[in-house]
């Protein structure tokens, strides 16, 4: 069984990878592994009732993230709708790329670590798209948001969800995580960064407005900017005063939001209030559903994976061969840009007592580092790069030839500073 599943996954995998050369999307490609990976698991479990538990249980968690995704996408759409986001381009006046490459990784960092890597790219590259008119560049700048998303969530405990996990399991404590990671953090994302400016020259060509579209009212532009981004702010807030995961308050974001915009248009005049192109309907309208199908497949062969055990035997393996807790953490971070970092850190959690690692002890400060940011080594290896792909279409290729070896050394880089860093101060 655990055979014919790893099978499946791989297979899955790899066709998910070559979609543009066998024509087929990667959204399907992600359905049916996932679908089959829970079939054949079923076909040889002769306890039925014990699958149906275990996926429904697997369901609950990936509904989270598909619900935060699908509420994050519409307040995005709803501020773009707006023109919202023309609040910040008119604030970008360089027309040199590298200067604003570095603009937007340095905001991209800090936004992260304030909301979390995945908003903050569904954010960033939504912001990307109104400045930068040619797609090859473009895609260029995507790559090193989801770099910069991930190195900024791996040192703030709302940041990543690895984090998260780590901080409410009592591994780690929100002020520890700050001060130990955030350096090795700036250089996982500096050190590419500063790579880059030896090869980025010119300027970008910025996109040109459309001469048909009217602009809205300042007014209605500030007023729905500053509500969304009001509630995407809300969202950590209300994890920490609640304890109630993140996607019940993008959705009690985004029914508050529907209100006051229904009420906003309500009363007062205006030429699309019959055509409706700025109601809540219509972005969830123009969201794309496919990356959300696409993000469901992936989580759910994971999660075939880790009910099956394959993820705990494979900590189990790394722990028996390497016998080296450096390596491990390491190669977990590694790893999470192939199987996910959420099952890969809740396997550890789980393999590992406080009695044998204490309350921030190296091991669970160096997992965070390396589970936040070692999933931007693939473009499928983080929530954010997933949302990313979806927006942008960016091919698994694509990535791989132009951002892969930048996010490495960048990992490795930060892996480096956090252990010097440890034992300087330890």
């Amino acid at each position: 069984m655990a055979l014919s599943i790893v099978i499946t996954f791989i297979l899955g995998y790899l066709a998910i990878t070559l979609e543009h050369s066998i024509k087929v999307n990667k959204a399907a490609t992600a359905l049916v592994t996932g679908v089959l990976c829970w079939t054949l698991y079923v076909l040889f479990q002769p306890d039925k009732h014990l699958v149906t538990e275990q996926l429904m249980e697997h369901l609950g968690e990936v509904s989270g993230i598909l619900f935060f995704l699908l509420s994050a996408m519409t307040i995005v759409e709803l501020i773009d709708a707006h023109d919202g986001f023309q609040i910040i381009t008119e604030r970008i006046k360089t027309k040199s790329a590298l200067k604003l490459l570095w603009i937007i990784a340095i905001i991209t960092f800090f936004m992260s670590a304030l909301l979390d890597n995945l908003t903050t790219t569904i954010v960033i590259v939504s912001l990307l798209r109104k400045l930068i008119s040619d797609k090859e560049r473009r895609l260029f700048f995507v790559g090193i948001t989801i770099v910069a998303a991930n190195a900024g969530g791996a040192w703030s405990p709302l940041g990543d969800v690895t984090t998260t996990m780590l901080w409410i399991g009592g591994q780690i404590t929100a002020l520890r995580i700050i001060q130990d990671v955030f350096i090795p953090s700036v250089f996982c994302l500096l050190v590419p960064l500063i790579i880059v400016s030896f090869k980025m020259k010119g300027n970008f060509q910025p996109v040109e407005k459309n001469p048909n579209h009217i602009t809205k009212p300042a007014f209605e532009r500030k007023f729905v900017f500053l509500l969304g981004i009001g509630i995407l702010i809300f969202v950590p807030l209300f994890k920490m005063l609640t304890g109630l995961p993140p996607f019940m308050a993008i959705l009690l974001g985004l029914g508050v939001m529907w209100i006051i915009i229904e009420i906003f248009h309500n009363q007062r005049e205006t030429p699309d209030k019959g055509n409706g192109n700025l109601t809540v309907i219509y972005a969830i309208r123009k969201i794309d559903t496919p990356s959300i199908l696409f993000f469901l497949g992936i989580l759910l062969s994971i999660s075939a994976l880790q009910a099956t055990g394959q993820l705990g035997q494979l900590a189990q393996w790394l722990t028996n061969t390497i016998k080296n807790d450096t390596m491990i953490v390491a190669s977990i971070g590694l790893l999470s840009s192939i199987l996910d970092n959420v099952p890969l850190v809740a396997a550890t959690q789980a393999m590992y007592g406080l009695d044998q690692y204490p309350v921030d002890h190296f091991f669970w400060e160096f997992l965070a580092y390396a589970s936040g940011t070692g999933g931007s080594a693939l473009i499928i290896g983080s929530a954010a790069g997933v949302a990313a792909m979806g927006m942008e279409k960016i091919t698994f290729f694509w990535y791989l030839k132009r951002i892969t070896w930048l996010a490495l050394i960048g990992y490795f880089t930060g892996a480096l500073v956090f252990l010097l860093q440890y034992n300087i101060l330890h």
